[in-house]
């Protein structure tokens, strides 16, 4: 299929998530989910249902026709989000013209508002140093009114995003950002939720509503990793992972192969059980690896030391719901006050994700999935 052919397909098909969904932003999610290598630029173009002439007939629609934007422009910024070192960036004005061009979706009459740090997304580390500054005070302004977060304060230019209001959520606690290891050129900042236990010594039962507000943080840091996980394997371990790579396959990683890793304890320590799957994989694979919870015990490296052997050259990535904490606090300021840190140091991730950090003893999944 040429790119033309394929952009006219990938429009309907995104014409036809709006019709379905009801919006944009929905819609060009569920086109990245779909098609990992189109970058968040593009999505949001296809969602509204246009040519790229068709969007900078747009454009020049919502400043009032005093632009004269042509396709050649649309293409080279989709070119740049698309690859490091080709076409150019839009300028931070252009960015916010385009959301108002695609919220008005493919019939033209709609007021979505689309969050420019999501339509730059995976490609915000590009723009000059002048347009991130001005999209970090733009999103600043808007942290009152469109429930957004504002960028980080490090200096590093690492854009944080939004996630959903949780004080409806009773179990759990104060949010807070930590730095974590992560790949080459990758946003190593998280945002995290504790889990505050008002019953010390027993184990904290999830609800459902904590549960899914986890795998949808994980989902969101996915996401935000600073480039598109292309990933071959989902693994789960135990029941629990595997409901978690279950939902993160489906929803953020183009519903690839799902794997099963059971674990069984033995007097030295643990096993994997004869029920365990794995899926067949190219050579040097990309494997995500989910775990309800990372505690003192070695497991995690274990599993990466049997992945290793049977995916040679791959490369892996790490999801937890929770990591406990070295002492009662659990806002903690270091990776390193996990209790936790050093066993996932070891095992070499190419990134690390969190969903929450707890106390001990620890947490227990919803219907006490294993």
């Amino acid at each position: 299929m040429s790119p033309q052919a394929r952009g006219r397909e990938l429009a309907a098909q995104g014409k036809k998530l709006w019709t379905e969904l009801g919006s944009v932003t929905s819609a060009a999610c569920e086109l990245m989910a779909r098609y990992p290598d189109v970058p968040s630029l593009q999505a949001y173009r296809y969602a509204a249902g246009l040519s790229q002439d068709q969007a900078a007939a747009r454009y020049n629609e919502v400043t009032g026709n005093q632009t004269s934007l042509g396709g050649t422009s649309i293409n080279a910024w989709e070119t740049w989000a698309r690859r490091r070192g080709q076409g150019s960036p839009p300028p931070m004005a252009s960015v916010l013209i385009l959301c108002t061009a695609y919220g008005r979706g493919p019939l033209g009459i709609s007021n979505e508002d689309i969050s420019p740090t999501e339509i730059v997304a995976e490609a915000y580390e590009r723009l000059p140093a002048e347009d991130q500054l001005a999209l970090k005070k733009f999103s600043q302004s808007r942290a009152g009114t469109a429930g957004e977060l504002p960028f980080d304060t490090d200096g590093s230019h690492v854009l944080r995003r939004a996630f959903p209001h949780s004080d409806h959520i009773k179990q759990i606690g104060p949010e807070f950002a930590i730095t974590v290891p992560t790949v080459e050129y990758g946003n190593p900042e998280i945002d995290v939720f504790s889990l505050p236990n008002p019953n010390p010594g027993r184990l904290l039962d999830l609800t459902w509503e904590t549960f899914g507000y986890g795998v949808e943080r994980l989902s969101k840091q996915i996401k935000n990793l600073g480039k598109r996980l292309d990933v071959d394997i989902c693994f789960g371990v135990n029941e629990a992972g595997l409901v978690m790579a279950t939902f993160l396959a489906s929803s953020r990683l183009s519903r690839c192969s799902i794997g099963y890793l059971r674990c069984n304890k033995v007097r030295d320590g643990i096993d994997l059980d004869t029920a365990s799957y794995y899926p067949d994989a190219k050579e040097s694979p990309t494997i995500v690896i989910c775990d309800f919870e990372v505690k003192h015990a070695d497991v995690i490296g274990f599993l990466v030391r049997r992945i290793r052997e049977r995916y040679p050259k791959a490369e892996l990535y790490f999801a937890v719901f929770g990591a406990m904490t070295k002492d009662r606090k659990l806002e903690v300021d270091s990776f390193d006050d996990l209790t936790g840190a050093a066993i996932m140091r070891a095992a070499e991730f190419e990134a690390i994700f969190i969903a929450s950090t707890m106390s001990p003893p620890g947490i227990e999944p919803p219907l006490e999935l294993r």
